[in-house]
This record gives structure tokens, sequence and C-alpha cells, in this order.
């Protein structure tokens, strides 16, 4: 080990570049597109650092442009995923035992080559194989994952400095232990600095880790797989595991070094497995780990006295960017009938200038949804409204899948406080409202924290301060994320650490110190420089 303390200065965001037209970033990343769209690779397991072929296949496809084929990837099996736990269980006592300062500098050089040479890549494949426009892209597999990078690493210094108090003849401290076994990591399609943070973080702190990517974003995860590799990431510390998450999770969850469990993705499939822990429970050499974000009915309401060009705002984007397929997304609206029929008009005004295509043309402010099963899961629940009596679809509601899963964004106003689309997830461009009576508020508030069984994010629109109080105060469990006059969605590393709870996840906060301590199993020590010589104390004496 160094003879020294090391010290991380605290990092800055990532600072966003803007893609304007004749920037050298627009052409360098205009190129990368066409590039990756020329040809048709394979992707393999990584396992211990070799890839792995397994012959069972799957295809990567552009989701506007559902012909174009971007990638044959191989899916792992019982076999492979013996393999990989084999292999993170080797590799996790030299991974362990490595200097921390050299595990942070591994991740804090992924984050430069992201920064710079990596960094149209993963946004030119995440554009395509998740039909993200520039700037979601951008915010995404760019900016957000470099921030997990460097402020996790940032994080790590804070932990490790944390040490205990000393009385006198005594030394106390604490050592951070990475966990006994390996991280199983299963990540969402929707953003890919997701899928790179949920398999690094418990690396970084010591961890092995199998790292199963979802299928539709397969094929941005494994440039920035290659990208850890680039960077000096040792053989078998994350193994890339593509596949069928039942599968995998099904021989994953059995082992008896598994140590913890990252996850993104739906509530039942995150129910699913900590009820498989539970069965298991008695297999596992320690109690695993379990943190999950999982899914959300995120909300926006509104005071009479909201400012009604940022509301409109803040439901455009809240609810409509990246197809609102973001757990953050604004997917319910309270509006107070006094206000509603300027919101409306300016609400219906702005949505018309929406345009809707292919990601390559900038000019389109959304593109697809992610496969055939969105979109028809989204299309249901648009007929659903359209066929009842107590909703109307004011805006959109039009599908096609002809070139791609297309679907327009939807407006829906319900009676029903508590329509279908008020209480479930949608992960679609579709957002419901609710027009409540202004007299009604604390009644109204109540409604927005129960109908729904989720927590994750949530935000508020007022300018009367003894309102906005009172609207914080009794929504305060209805949010991990809550917004004063903002779009709920947006959350910035270092800045709003991201989670929520009830239906919405264990609220360890991606992004922060609490969700690194997750991974860490501190050991306490405790050195006596004059320890006793004799059992007796003091009190027992007679006189």
């Amino acid at each position: 080990m160094s003879n020294a303390y090391f010290k991380i200065k605290k990092p800055y965001n990532e600072p966003i570049y803007s893609y304007l037209p004749g920037s050298k970033e627009r052409t360098d990343l205009k190129d990368k597109i066409k590039e990756l769209k020329s040809k048709e690779i394979e992707i393999p397991l990584i396992i211990g650092g070799k890839e792995v072929r397994t012959g069972k296949v799957n295809k990567c496809i552009v989701p506007h442009d559902k012909e174009h084929v971007l990638a044959t990837y191989h899916m792992a099996g019982e076999k492979e995923v013996n393999m990989a736990i084999e292999s993170a269980l080797n590799a996790k006592r030299e991974w362990d035992n490595m200097p921390w300062e050299h595990r942070v500098s591994i991740f804090l050089k992924a984050a430069e080559l992201l920064s710079g040479p990596w960094r149209s890549t993963l946004n030119a494949a995440t554009m395509l194989a998740q039909s993200k426009t520039v700037f979601q892209a951008e915010i995404d597999a760019a900016c957000e994952l470099i921030d997990f990078l460097r402020f996790n690493c940032y994080y790590l210094t804070q932990i490790y400095n944390d040490q205990p108090y000393s009385s006198k003849g005594v030394w106390n401290r604490v050592e951070y232990r990475p966990l006994e076994g390996f991280v199983f990591a299963v990540t969402p399609f929707n953003f890919t600095s997701i899928g790179g943070n949920l398999p690094t973080a418990p690396a970084l702190v010591g961890n092995t880790v199998l790292w199963k990517p979802a299928s539709n974003a397969v094929y941005s995860n494994y440039f920035f797989m290659k990208l850890l590799q680039a960077a000096g990431l040792p053989d078998g510390v994350i193994n890339f595991m593509p596949g069928y998450g039942s599968e995998i999770g099904e021989y994953v969850l059995k082992s008896e070094y598994l140590a913890g469990i990252h996850f993104t993705g739906s509530t039942k499939v995150f129910r699913g497995m900590w009820k498989t822990v539970g069965e298991n429970i008695d297999k596992y050499r320690m109690y695993p780990r379990i943190v999950g974000e999982t899914g959300g009915k995120d909300f926006i309401f509104a005071h009479k006295s909201a400012d009604i060009d940022s509301l409109v705002t803040a439901i455009v984007r809240g609810a409509f960017e990246y197809q609102g397929q973001k757990c953050s997304a604004a997917s319910r609206a309270y509006i107070p009938e006094s206000i509603w029929p300027d919101v409306k008009q300016k609400l219906l005004k702005e949505i018309s200038t929406i345009k809707m295509g292919d990601v390559e043309d900038f000019s389109n402010f959304i593109g697809a949804v992610i496969d055939e099963n969105a979109f028809n899961k989204i299309k249901s629940y648009i007929e659903y409204a359209k066929s009842s009596n107590e909703a109307d679809v004011i805006y959109g509601g039009k599908c096609n899948n002809n070139k791609g899963y297309f679907i327009e964004p939807t407006v829906i106003v319900t009676n029903n406080s508590k329509f279908k689309t008020m209480k479930e997830e949608i992960f679609g461009p579709v957002i419901t409202i609710y027009v409540y009576n202004d007299n009604n508020l604390e009644e109204t508030l109540e409604l927005c924290n129960s109908t729904s069984p989720y927590a994750l994010t949530g935000a508020i629109f007022s300018q009367d301060r003894r309102i906005t109080v009172k609207m914080q105060k009794a929504l305060t469990h209805s949010a991990g994320n809550f917004y004063i006059n903002d779009k709920p969605t947006g959350a910035v590393v270092g800045q709003q650490p991201f989670g929520g709870s009830r239906a919405s996840g264990t609220n360890d906060k991606a992004g922060s110190m609490f969700n690194l301590l997750r991974w860490i199993s501190p050991r306490a020590i405790k050195e006596n420089f004059n320890p006793p010589k004799k059992y007796e104390y003091n009190y027992m004496r007679e006189s």
C-alpha cells in the first residue's frame, strides 16, 4: 500500500456540448453515426476478459428504423453464468487487494476517455439503438455517465476519510471492505449512464460484478464495456452477460456467493428477485445487499398561482422528452379549474409544434419507443382512454409502426382522479390530466399522495410561498426527488441524488455516497496501546 493519503478534488459536472450547426462535435457525431450504421457487428459475452460466443443470438435494431440491424449479440445460459461467477471470484482477491487509488485511477481514466475520444461512439450508439435525440444522448451517455464515474471516485475518498474518535491510549479505525462474493448488476434500456453506473459503482469499492444489460441496450453497453477495458479494468472484475433476465437470474440467484443486487427496471421483476433471494436465504454466505430503482407514476401538481408558461413547458418536457421512457417522466398532472383553460390552450399549441421522427434529424424533439412490446402496451392504454366515458384524448393518440415504433405525444383528460392512466405506469409519451376544483386543494393533494403505489419524482408549481410549503409538506412521502417550479426529470449527479421509495425502489440514491456505502462492509478495529493486566475494576475495592 502507498504511504500517503491521496485526495481527489471535488469534480464539476461535465459540460453539455451544444452540437450547433458547423461545430466539431456535431460533425464528429454525424460521422460516427454513419460509421456505426454502415456495418453490423457481432457482440460476444465478455467473461474473465475473454470473448465468449454461445451461438444463441439475438439482434440489436434501430427502433425508429426497425429493419436496420446494428448487431447480433450472443446470450448467456447456465454454463456461461457459472463461468462468470468463477471468473468474478477468481478476480476478486487481486482486485480487492489493489490499492484503492489505482482502482480509482481506472475509473477516472474511463471518464476522461468518455469525455474525449469515446464520446461520439457512446452518443451515436445510444441514439441509434435507443432512439434518443442528440441532446438526450449527450446528457445521458456522455455527461451523466462521466459524472457517475468522477463523483463516485470522489465520494469514495470521502468515505475512506471518515474515521472514528479514539480515547487516550486507544487507536480506533475503520476499514471499508468490499462485500464477500460478487454483485449482480441488472441494468435498463433507457439510460446508458445507468447501464454503466450499476456495475461500476460496486466495482469501484473492490467488488467484482456480473453485469446483465437490458436486451435493448446491449449495443451501447457493449461499447462502454470496451471503454472500461481500454481504461485498464482487469479481467474478470466486470463480466458482461447479455441474455434473458429470467434465465440468467435463475442461476445467479442460486449462488451461495451472491453478495448483492444492483437493479434498475420494473417493480414486478425486482419484487420477484427479492422473493427469490428470500427463498434462497439459507444458501448464501452473507445476507445479500439489495438495491433497486423501479417504477414511477410521476406527477405535476399546480396551484392556481402557478406561472402558466413555466407549467406548460414542464409538462411538455417532463412528459414527452425521450418519448416518456424515463422512470422520472411526468405521467399525471393535477391542474386547478381556474387556470385550466389557459393551460390547455398553451399546452395544445406547444405540443402541435413538436416534431417526431428519425433522431439523426436534429430538429426532431422525440424519436420512437424502444420496441414492439412497448409500442403495443402504450397503444393499449391510449385505446382504453379513447373508449372510456371517463376520459378524453385531447391531443395525439396516433400510433404507427410501419417504419419504426412511433407514438404521438398524447394528452388525456379524465374526470376520475383514479382513472387507470392516473394510477398505472405506462412508460410512454402519455400524460393524463385531472382538473380539480380550486377549493379542494387539500383533498386533491391527498389524492396525489395516495392514488399511485409509486414515489419516485414529483413537481409542484406555485408562486405563493405559503401554499408551496403546504404542498411540499402534504407530499412528503410522494417522491424521493421533489421539484418546485421545475419539471420532475433531469436529476444531475452531485446535485440531486436520485431514487424513490414505496414501489419505486429502495431509495439508495444513485450517484451519491449513500449508494456506495451499500457495497461496503466496514470493519471496526480497536488497538489498545496499554491493555489492562488484571481483570478487576476499581469499583470492586472494599475500601
